[in-house]
């Protein structure tokens, strides 16, 4: 049976009119699914019986399945999720999100969403690179991690899920169609309600992928960087020997933005890598005419790594040159790293029980 959080506003429209119902009835069952969070079709009480019975003979709705957990001694908690193709079984597929609490008293809470079960870019630094590619993640899937995590923080007595970052597990410009069905579901004031402001996609350099977003959702773009050249950025991202860095600097240059919009630059810090005053000085040439500002992340080492950290003084000097350039540049403090939930950490661990961390 296909699970009804798997249809858009206009795909349920078809399903209404096949089963011989008034147009109205769209809104109200998009309502319950997605602004209501519906998590059976018996919870849709003002839909008539005979219509509530025809679609229980004909779909489903199906919550992602809780499996733990795990809260940082900072206020991080990272979700471990079952999938609909294992119901969390032994070997079904897991995914992870992440909840970070930022701002006074924690009021923001951040939600990171995973996109895919895995990913196919294998970037060097990154602990869901190492993992192997998984399969896409649906429509259903996507809004499951947003539904379970604001269970989880009213459950908890806190403040809903502020702002929604596709910073989790996978590429989502690899997995566009359904990426863009969420983003969609995701800021309609009828569906789940979050202003596109609040809401980031992050990418690896998907030049292709960009190009559309741009025209298709006005959501914030923040982009994996990492390299000042492609020497580099070839041995930390194989992404950029298909997209170079000047590709991917053009399709930057011409993705529209709002007045007073920006780019989000993500820069992992590696000790030795990427992280001396040249490299600084580069970075501030390369992203010359660019609306951005820079995230730097010094590198969290995870098991089988190579890489190391940089030492703080080398994250100042780095820092430094690109503040005297100008640069709005804000060294990220790893968040969740006690429970491998912090920047890069994000791996879903088939057949085990609990998974690495994600997030940022």
């Amino acid at each position: 049976m296909k699970n009804l959080k798997n249809f858009t506003h206009d795909e349920l429209a078809g399903v209404v009119k096949a089963l011989g119902e008034k147009p109205y009835r769209v809104a109200q069952l998009y309502g319950w699914l997605f602004a209501k969070g519906a998590q059976s079709v018996d919870d849709m009480t003002d839909l008539p019986g005979e219509f509530r019975e025809a679609l229980k003979e004909r779909f489903c709705i199906r919550a992602l399945e809780l499996i733990e957990i795990r809260t940082s001694s900072d206020g991080t908690m990272k979700l471990l999720l079952g999938l609909e193709d294992g119901e969390g079984g032994e070997g079904g597929e897991r995914i992870e999100s992440v909840i970070i609490p930022e701002g006074e008293e924690g009021r923001r809470l951040t939600l990171c969403v995973s996109t895919q079960t895995g990913c196919a870019l294998g970037c060097v630094f990154c602990m869901t690179g190492t993992a192997g590619p998984g399969r896409d993640l649906t429509l259903s899937e996507m809004v499951g991690q947003v539904e379970a995590a604001r269970s989880i923080i009213v459950g908890d007595g806190g403040e809903r899920i502020t702002n929604v970052v596709l910073m989790g597990m996978g590429e989502p410009l690899l997995n566009y169609d359904e990426v863009l069905k969420f983003l969609g579901v995701l800021t309609d004031p009828k569906g789940l309600g979050y202003s596109p402001g609040k809401v980031t996609l992050s990418t690896a350099g998907v030049v292709p992928g960009i190009e559309k977003l741009g025209g298709d959702m006005p959501v914030n773009l923040a982009v994996s960087l990492n390299a000042t050249t492609d020497e580099v950025r070839d041995r930390l991202m194989p992404i950029n020997k298909k997209y170079p860095l000047k590709l991917l600097m053009a399709a930057l240059r011409e993705y529209p933005l709002k007045r007073r919009g920006h780019i989000t630059m993500e820069y992992v810090l590696i000790k030795g890598v990427n992280d001396a005053p040249a490299d600084a000085r580069r970075l501030v040439n390369l992203l010359h005419g660019i609306p951005c500002k820079i995230n730097l992340i010094p590198f969290n080492p995870f098991p089988g790594s190579e890489y190391e950290r940089p030492d703080d003084k080398s994250v100042k000097e780095f820092q430094g040159i690109l503040v005297r350039a100008r640069y709005t540049a804000v060294v990220r403090t790893s968040r969740g790293a006690d429970i491998e939930a912090a920047c890069g950490q994000l791996r879903g661990r088939r057949g085990e029980r609990g998974g690495g961390g994600g997030g940022n």
